[in-house]
């Protein structure tokens, strides 16, 4: 029995050693919490809350919040958000994934030792090939906005579209609330709707189409600056943008 937890407690050891083990294991809690434990957030675009505090292991030399842990801190929020509005569920079910493409961040004030705060995370639009969201770190202690993050969230095996299609696919079949927020755009030559009349699984998809919301300037510039620097370093290497897409 004593070789055997000194076995687990060694394995133990080694995961945190040699892996980001607990990084791991709040990542998984922050999954299966809004998962199993939040409801479940029908508004594409609502901004959802993740509660923080400053911990002595976020601290730098300076003592307070060392820059990676804000984007360790988004990870999370972004992970629980995306569950949330089942975004996860559907990029599984479509057997697809997505992967971090780009971020940025801008600070505007230090969060301090045992700080509370709020990650509040919301989607902001798409395109044909990514999600585009934002997380701000706001200070419970006065409201403050002390860190604003931009992520382009890139989808692989699939498209941003096909994933809301796929949301508004399941919401068809049964009573419940649509976004509020999202357009939906009939034939051509309709005036678009924001709730669609019911119809069949099938006709969803076939007879409509999901307008994502219109990115806001400064993530438009954003997008352009990532676009000019891909293409320049595609240049650089040589590569194609057929030979990166394979």
């Amino acid at each position: 029995m004593l070789g055997l937890l000194v076995a687990l407690l060694a394995l133990g050891l080694a995961v945190f050693a040699l892996l980001d083990g607990w990084y791991l294991v709040r990542f998984t809690c922050a999954v299966l919490r809004a998962r199993l434990l939040q409801p479940r957030v029908r508004d594409l675009l609502a901004e959802q809350r993740f509660p923080g505090r400053v911990l002595p292991s976020d601290l730098d030399l300076l003592l307070h919040m060392n820059n990676a842990r804000y984007l360790r801190e988004a990870d999370f929020a972004r992970a629980a958000h995306l569950t949330r509005c089942g975004v996860l569920g559907a990029l599984r079910e479509l057997r697809a994934h997505s992967v971090l493409a780009a971020s940025c961040a801008r600070h505007r004030r230090s969060l301090r030792l045992l700080e509370p705060f709020e990650v509040r995370t919301r989607l902001l639009g798409w395109d044909d090939r990514a999600f585009y969201l934002e997380a701000r770190f706001v200070s419970l202690r006065d409201g403050f906005v002390c860190a604003l993050l931009r992520f382009r969230q890139h989808l692989l095996g699939t498209s941003p579209e096909r994933v809301v299609q796929h949301l508004c696919q399941r919401r068809v079949s049964g009573p419940r609330p649509w976004p509020r927020s999202t357009a939906f755009a009939g034939p051509p030559g309709a005036s678009p709707s924001p709730r669609p009349p019911p119809l069949g699984k099938a006709s969803c998809l076939h007879l409509f189409r999901v307008e994502p919301p219109e990115l806001p300037a400064d993530l438009q510039h954003w997008i352009s600056y990532n676009e000019a620097s891909s293409q320049l370093l595609r240049m650089e290497s040589g590569l194609s943008d057929v030979t990166k897409d394979q």
